[in-house]
């Protein structure tokens, strides 16, 4: 019997605005049956609104899978931003920091931290201008990006904000409602896994396609037909409905099916070279081994 009952998957945002059409959250029970998405309050998503429904409404025994990154490169250089005096020593101190300078910001937006100018010549922002604090090529990554390229994926790094791949922006983002729960919820492996109740986890959407059977260059799935296809590779049962769905409503559905079929597996939950320096740094991508 797995030691969650239910499982959520929440494809994120970090779109400037109060409404996200970028954001879904779908859930499934344990077992074979289908995932569902989650109503959200009003017509779109907030990020308050998420905020609210983790804090009050999720399921006690739920594995919550977010598709941001919380953190950013730490280990390859020692720290966030080298040369910052402030620049803290831990994740949670990361997420004080973007809320420090990003309070102001409404539905939890973070848009002006990579134009603090402590913080800006470590980004790649606003139309491809990339800071000398960026790193070479595609920027500094985090132990758990390099894990995912070697197992064949294309991670993005966090310090970028340029192109319709970046994850940058929800990261942030995702960084102040993290700070915001305040440990009302662990984050693995912030966190440890706790033997009880409800966890959160860092995902990425194109590892679920990939184990469902999704190639490279089809990971987004934009039909019921496709969906249904990779949910069934999965175990799950086929969501109702036909003809053209959201990528984002697809990409959360078929990661909560990912995650209910792998949760369980001990491997994922103890990758081999995550060291406690940086599960408090940066964190690690659940299902990356």
């Amino acid at each position: 019997m797995s030691r969650f009952a239910h499982f959520v998957a929440i494809d994120w945002s970090g779109a400037r605005g109060t409404r996200h059409a970028g954001i879904a959250v779908a859930i499934c029970a344990a077992g074979g049956g289908a995932p569902d998405l989650v109503a959200p309050p009003e017509k779109r998503w907030s990020r308050r609104a998420v905020l609210d429904w983790l804090s009050s409404d999720a399921p006690r025994e739920a594995l919550i899978g977010f598709d941001l990154g919380p953190s950013l490169p730490f280990v390859d250089r020692g720290a966030f931003f080298p040369g910052w005096s402030a620049s803290p020593a831990e994740a949670r101190g990361l997420w004080a920091l973007v809320e420090a300078v990003c309070g102001e910001e409404p539905d939890l937006g973070a848009a002006s931290f990579p134009d603090h100018p402590e913080a800006a010549p470590h980004f790649r922002r606003h139309g491809g201008r990339t800071g000398a604090a960026f790193g070479g090529g595609r920027g500094r990554f985090r132990v758990t990006e390099h894990a995912q390229a070697a197992q064949g994926l294309k991670p993005y790094s966090n310090l970028n904000l340029v192109g319709a791949a970046q994850v940058g922006k929800a990261s942030l983002a995702g960084m102040r409602l993290f700070h915001a729960l305040d440990r009302r919820l662990p984050l693995w492996p912030f966190d440890p896994l706790p033997a009880r109740g409800a966890v959160i986890v860092e995902i990425y959407t194109a590892l679920a396609a990939r184990d469902a059977g999704r190639p490279p260059h089809r990971a987004k799935m934009r039909t019921f037909a496709a969906l249904d296809e990779g949910l069934a590779a999965l175990g799950a049962a086929p969501v109702p409905g036909e003809g053209a769905i959201d990528d984002h409503q697809s990409d959360a559905l078929l990661s909560a099916a990912w995650l209910r079929a792998v949760a369980d597996r001990r491997a994922l939950w103890a990758p081999a070279v995550l060291t406690p320096r940086i599960a408090a740094t940066e964190g690690w991508t659940f299902g990356v081994v």
